[in-house]
């Protein structure tokens, strides 16, 4: 039976931001008003973990109702995000101490972690910990991350949405660049997100046949760089179609193993800072082959991009965020939720995945997603893509842009 809930909850937002991210939020908010009488409050870490560190806590009940509605639509991290990885707690338990001292002093005994791998080792820690010093705090991680690399779970809330934006820009390019290819660019390069999974730069395949032979190259971290290949490969297609259209992924490497854009600093969780690859690339193409080349990183623009939000993605997120409750209220802890499948109504279906599977790993392409020529995606990856990135879920426009929600974002006081 499940237990009797009076503990106020503690959510947070972490990583890198998805489009949809606050979509999970949404849910969780949704699903926390309808079971009311169950919990206490429901507190949210203003910019991730660091909420608890430096005692920054929101209680969203505080917010107004219609811009919290509106998170459904809205791209970032509505309540702030960070990068912080903690310190193993066998050689230093400082913050383990610091986050348990004000768990315990607002009375929190639910812990919601929103993000990707790093993030789940952030709840696995904490778990293990509240366990070790014997207090009753469930935790439960949620799934999020644009380069669709959580394992255990079908797919991850961000991918869909940002895979129908890198496909719809690179079709999008491909018509601008054969246009103009006669007498002008021959080749147009796209940088997107993936330091070890190519999932991102494969979404790109998808529009292959539409219009045009684009993209008519894509690079994978999954498979190495070898130079010769990619400008024998790309003056082909210049000589056969006229023009090419390359989707790289940020994190490819040479065969030695480094990566092509790498620089010497490193983000706090031991990521090399990478320096962008579409660049290095651009140098190889015209250097060597003489032709006009174009290029562009979508960066930021790829994880914001909610105004062309994929209708399956969003859902996903929203019902991740619903789960996440339902299991609080079911006693289960130390888990991450997990997508399955979609039903008939349009929800999908969740499961579960024990954290310590999900920390610090990641899921690359498999090896049936990537084509026989190192530089497209076969029939099987295209399919899966295409399930992600189906229907459309636009914001609402007011004056010719998109109405985002705007929260105030203030703190509650400090308990002595």
């Amino acid at each position: 039976m499940p237990k009797e809930l009076k503990h106020n909850i503690f959510y947070a937002q972490s990583g890198g931001v998805t489009p949809v991210i606050n979509a999970t939020a949404r849910g969780i908010y949704d699903e926390f008003k309808k079971n009311r009488k169950s919990f206490g409050k429901l507190l949210i870490g203003k910019n991730g973990i660091a909420g608890a560190l430096n005692e920054e806590i929101i209680d969203i009940e505080k917010e107004n109702e219609k811009e919290i509605a509106k998170l459904i639509h809205t791209p970032g991290g509505a309540f702030g995000s960070c990068r912080i990885k903690l310190k193993d707690p066998k050689k230093d338990q400082q913050e383990f101490v610091k986050i348990l001292e004000v768990f315990k002093k607002y009375n929190i005994g639910y812990f919601l972690y929103n993000g990707g791998g790093d993030s789940q080792d952030t709840t696995s820690k904490l778990s293990k910990f509240f366990k070790k010093n014997k207090i009753d705090i469930q935790c439960i991680g949620i799934p999020k991350t644009i380069d669709n690399d959580l394992p255990g779970t079908y797919a991850c809330p961000g991918f869909g949405t940002v895979a129908k934006y890198i496909a719809t820009s690179t079709l999008e390019a491909s018509l601008d660049v054969s246009s103009m290819s006669k007498s002008s660019t021959k080749v147009f390069i796209l940088e997107v997100m993936g330091r070890h999974a190519g999932w991102l730069a494969a979404a790109s395949g998808v529009v292959k046949g539409k219009n045009n032979n684009s993209p008519q190259i894509i690079l994978f971290p999954e498979r190495k760089f070898d130079k010769k290949n990619f400008l024998r490969r790309t003056k082909e297609s210049v000589n056969n179609d006229g023009f090419c259209v390359i989707v790289v992924s940020e994190g490819i490497k040479n065969k030695r193993g480094d990566f092509i854009s790498s620089s010497s600093t490193k983000d706090s969780f031991g990521h090399a800072h990478l320096g962008g690859v579409a660049p290095v690339l651009a140098n190889m193409v015209s250097g060597e082959l003489g032709f006009k080349v174009h290029w562009a990183v979508a960066d930021y623009l790829q994880r914001a991009s909610r105004h062309i939000g994929s209708e399956a993605d969003v859902q996903q997120a929203y019902d991740v965020g619903k789960q996440a409750i339902r299991f609080l209220i079911s006693g289960i802890s130390d888990v991450m939720v997990t997508v399955i499948k979609r039903k008939k109504n349009g929800c999908w279906s969740t499961g579960k995945i024990a954290l310590e599977k999900v920390a610090n790993r990641e899921k690359k392409l498999p090896e049936n997603f990537i084509g026989k020529d190192g530089f497209s995606i076969t029939k099987a990856c295209s399919k899966y893509i295409q399930s992600l990135i189906q229907g459309e879920s636009y914001p609402p426009y007011v004056n010719g842009v998109p109405d985002y929600s705007k929260l105030k974002l203030k703190t509650i006081k400090k308990l002595k």
